[in-house]
């Protein structure tokens, strides 16, 4: 078989039928996404290659820069100020050592999808591609937004704290039509999680400013919360995000928790068991507040952060630096939870993606016992970050149809900074198709094509229409 073929990743002729005929032409809900919404606004063209795929505007690509760092590249090619064409073929170099990585295929892919460009990309191919990808991101195809549009992605959901303004939102909202495509906001509160990270009373003085709720008490912040919630559902936010490394299910008293608010306000030492406390409170507010307004709630679990101490102080987060978390009780953790807010009838639609794939069936059957009301109200997330290559996506599509509805999933999302990733759409969609088809080739479900069909194209698009309220 010939490399990336049209075929690639599918293994029978029903699963060919599946992805060609019924999978590959779905549109794109990219529902989580780290995405600029300023430079979707501002709509420039990437000077080059390295700009868009290595150090993209604002963000750089930490999947790419860990593998740099593994082949032995020195930091200034990977998040310093080296020369940018130096910098591609430095990629070149490792990519060609990549084999069986997920990013050599989504490299390749890009390159295909994207640019057009079929050969390989080595030391020796980097000069041309370069050329050539150069003079096609000085085209108006190149600008983010035709980026979006023409990989059919209908809605991208970017990721926002609750403080922000949403400015370019509220620009981008009126040019909607002619953008082919809408750009929503998702809240993501990590800087209302993470209390103890020195930044918390300056952080609280900004989210009192915009709300408009003058806060010195944990009921102020919960105050505040509506309000924003209130003001992203305006803008078409339909989702939020919490991104926790480790959870410990512990209650508090209102008053307890004024005390705990105190002590981040001024920066004073937190126990464990405070942090504890006001995560937990913080987390049940937040339930009601989606399930108040509507939206779904996604929770990301079980990594581990900055690990790299000295590079962490050089060049900050989110810069690959991170490791599948080892918590073991994690779960048992959320169950308490969500124990607690079933007796109030207070658990919004969810969804858990763990980096630790030992946590899936845990999580599973864990969901399993609060569903009711909605079609698939909770479910278990595509296989995310680490596991986001063909063997840990089949492998959340085994689970989630092992122990749930499969054809209720909502399927794939990008997780990504780049406007070149849609591609992992179609390499999800490959693998969902073949999933299928190995199980009706194994006598497992009906060999079927339409009933078949309708189900992957439900996982690729129609589900996720439905589910979030778009």
């Amino acid at each position: 078989m010939s490399l990336l073929n049209k075929d690639f990743l599918l293994e029978n002729n029903l699963a060919k039928t599946l992805f060609h005929d019924y999978a590959q032409k779905m549109p794109i809900i990219d529902f989580h996404c780290h995405l600029n919404p300023e430079e979707i606004y501002e709509n420039k063209n990437y000077p080059n290659i390295t700009r868009i795929w290595l150090n993209e505007g604002t963000y750089g690509d930490h999947y790419k820069w860990r593998l740099m760092r593994a082949n032995g590249v020195d930091e200034k090619y990977i998040t310093g100020d080296g020369d940018e064409y130096q910098k591609f073929v430095e990629w070149a170099k490792t990519i060609e050592k990549s084999y069986g990585n997920p990013l050599y295929e989504w490299t390749h892919l890009e390159l295909r999808r994207f640019f057009k460009i079929n050969d390989e990309l080595t030391e020796e191919s980097a000069p041309k591609i370069w050329q050539e990808a150069n003079r096609l991101l000085q085209t108006e195809q190149f600008k983010p937004r035709n980026l979006i549009k023409n990989s059919n992605v209908k809605v991208v959901c970017t990721t926002d704290d609750p403080a922000s303004e949403l400015k370019y939102h509220k620009l981008l909202k009126k040019e909607e039509k002619q953008n082919g495509f809408k750009t929503l906001p998702a809240m993501r509160p990590d800087k209302l999680i993470q209390i103890d990270r020195g930044e918390y009373g300056e952080y609280l003085e900004t989210l009192s400013k915009v709300s408009g709720v003058k806060i010195s008490k944990f009921s102020d912040i919960v105050a505040a919360l509506h309000q924003r919630f209130e003001f992203f559902t305006q803008m078409g936010g339909r989702l939020s995000d919490h991104s926790l490394v480790k959870f410990h299910f512990n209650e508090a008293s209102e008053e307890k928790l004024d005390e705990i608010v105190q002590k981040g306000i001024n920066n004073a030492p937190l126990k464990q068991e405070e942090i504890d406390q006001y995560l937990t409170i913080l987390l049940e507010k937040l339930m009601e507040l989606n399930n108040e307004f509507d939206w779904t709630m996604q929770f990301h679990i079980n990594s581990n952060r900055d690990l790299n101490h000295p590079m962490f102080e050089k060049i900050g987060p989110d810069t690959g630096y991170d490791a599948v978390g080892t918590q073991p009780d994690i779960v048992a953790q959320f169950t308490k939870l969500f124990t607690k807010m079933q007796d109030t009838d207070q658990i919004p639609r969810t969804i858990f993606y763990s980096l630790n794939n030992n946590d899936w069936m845990e999580l599973a059957t864990m969901m399993g016992c609060f569903q009711g009301g909605t079609k698939q109200k909770l479910q278990l997330g595509a296989g995310w970050w680490f596991n986001d290559t063909a063997e840990g996506i089949e492998n959340q599509l085994r689970t989630f149809a092992q122990q749930s509805l499969l054809p209720n999933f909502v399927g794939m999302l990008t997780d990504s900074r780049s406007f070149l990733s849609y591609p992992r759409h179609e390499y999800f969609r490959r693998v969902l198709c073949n999933f299928y088809g190995k199980l009706a080739e194994q006598g497992r479900v009906p060999d079927n094509p339409e009933k078949l069909g309708k189900i992957v194209q439900d996982i690729s698009y129609n589900n996720a229409k439905n589910y979030f309220n778009f």
